[in-house]
């Protein structure tokens, strides 16, 4: 089996940005599992454990895609919820083509018995889980800049295996697809 989603990724410049964010997080004197740089994205569709028979009949489906390349704006790291966190993320603004993209998935992909995502899309991006919360964490997120981490265009999703390791998760291209 296979674990695999499907993803958005971030460019360099936007990536570079959240470094720094990352770093304050990493002083908090919670115990958290900062997500690497490199492996900053946007989850559209996660896909699970997969047969990897079903790779290739997936990256098909995700061919019948129909969204234009459309921008996106990456915003500051926020806590959820503000007062005992379990997550900091940033939240992903566009004009709704991630929330198309992603019911698009799930009509192209429920015919290969991926279920349909019950709750409203929202994209994110996820910068850290916590695992044990201090209130220093939440004091560090409000010191982190207010100004968005960039703006980009998509013009491709990807299709990712996740490997998870006592290091975190290690990623790895298994299709792209162009918008």
């Amino acid at each position: 089996m296979v674990r695999t989603f499907v993803a958005i990724d971030l460019p360099e410049d936007i990536r570079e940005r959240a470094r720094g964010s990352l770093e304050v997080l990493k002083r908090s004197e919670g115990r958290l599992a900062v997500v690497d740089p490199g492996n900053l994205h946007i989850t559209v569709k996660f896909l699970g454990e997969v047969d990897p028979a079903l790779i290739e009949p997936i990256v098909a489906a995700l061919g019948g895609v129909r969204v234009d390349p459309f921008d996106l704006t990456v915003g500051h790291p926020v806590c959820n919820p503000p007062k005992r966190p379990r997550v900091v993320w940033c939240d992903v603004a566009d004009a709704g083509e991630s929330a198309s993209l992603a019911r698009q998935m799930d009509d192209l992909l429920a015919p290969l018995g991926f279920p349909r995502e019950k709750r409203p899309f929202r994209p994110h991006v996820t910068l850290a889980r916590v695992k044990e919360f201090h209130p220093s964490l939440a004091d560090g997120v409000a010191c982190l800049s207010p100004e968005p981490l960039g703006r980009c265009r998509v013009e491709s999703i990807r299709l990712k295996k996740s490997t998870l390791t006592p290091r975190g998760s290690v990623y790895e291209d298994l299709a792209e697809v162009p918008l």
